[in-house]
């Protein structure tokens, strides 16, 4: 049985910590306060003690590399430590996110990117901000090759593989609610190539949301709409597939795990089920993620904290 929903006030306290993008890695989180006042003696530790649990590092980089002033430390950390791929790596994420908010030129971030790849041949970090940066500058085809490069590195990367869905997602807008939608054929493919215990078995829900995302926006949003979306064969199937796997697996160890959770918990309360959905917002905790409580077109906090009412019976 779930244990109770925790009192308001800490419940008060615990949403002020909604959408941290280091969501549970407490480790993360210590070293990114003291890195964002260029301390960076403890980020330079905490990659090197990652070492090549990819997913994990790529999390913490990515995380690292948006906080203020990242460009700024990472670079005196490669002008100390020159042959650093650590931090080159860093300041090529750093340089993507700057990209991605207009404060510097992709053109240059590219560069960076490559410059980190040469450097570590074996990290896929510096491809996933190659992916980052396509996603939003690049075409398909230039998107599709950057993925690749990411997964000959670690076939089940989490974040690649949940930064394709998305882009899968927005093609064939006509064909609306396809269930043979080619976002849904990739997605079932990556969870069956994937080891039993891989998160990738969530990977199904998520192109639900996704296409969902991007119909809602094309097509605009309605509560039939949404029921009609969830309550197709597929999606039945796809939710009931990953909730197993989660009862079964639980990979509360994996750094990103906590999205997959918030993908679940949506789509369970879209099918309808909100005690299944009940038990993974305790799981979640404060842990929330933007998407899909965004979708579509949503103030995310606000969807959050409704939903998790509805769940827990506190709304």
């Amino acid at each position: 049985m779930s244990p109770p929903p925790p009192p308001l006030g800490r419940a008060r306290k615990r949403d002020a910590q909604l959408f941290d993008p280091a969501l549970c890695d407490a480790e993360l989180v210590d070293v990114r306060s003291q890195f964002t006042q260029g301390r960076w003696a403890r980020a330079r530790a905490l990659l090197v003690g990652t070492g090549d649990d990819w997913d994990r590092r790529g999390h913490r980089v990515v995380v690292l590399a948006q906080t203020p002033a990242a460009t700024a430390w990472a670079r005196e950390w490669l002008l100390a430590e020159p042959e650093s791929a650590d931090a080159a790596t860093l300041l090529a994420c750093a340089a993507v996110f700057a990209a991605l908010r207009q404060k510097g030129s992709p053109a240059a971030a590219e560069e960076a990117c490559r410059r980190a790849a040469a450097l570590f041949p074996a990290d896929p970090t510096p491809w996933l901000g190659l992916l980052l940066l396509s996603r939003a500058f690049g075409g398909d085809e230039e998107f599709s090759r950057h993925f690749d490069q990411v997964r000959a590195r670690h076939r089940e990367h989490h974040h690649a593989h949940h930064l394709m869905v998305a882009k899968l997602a927005e093609r064939a807008l006509g064909s609306g609610q396809d269930p043979l939608h080619e976002v849904y054929d990739f997605a079932s493919w990556a969870a069956e190539e994937s080891p039993a215990d891989s998160p990738l078995a969530v990977l199904p829900v998520v192109a639900h949301a996704e296409r969902y995302r991007v119909l809602a926006a094309t097509h605009g949003h309605s509560p039939e709409s949404a029921a009609a979306h969830w309550a197709g064969r597929r999606a039945r199937q796809v939710l009931r597939a990953a909730f197993d796997w989660w009862l079964e697996w639980e990979r509360d160890d994996h750094p990103r795990n906590r999205v997959d959770l918030n993908f679940l918990a949506h789509a369970k309360l879209c099918e309808g089920r909100p005690a299944e959905a009940a038990a993974l917002f305790h799981r979640i905790g404060s842990h929330a993620t933007r998407a899909p409580w965004s979708y579509p077109d949503r103030d995310p906090q606000k969807a959050f904290l409704a939903a998790r009412g509805v769940a827990l019976g506190t709304a």
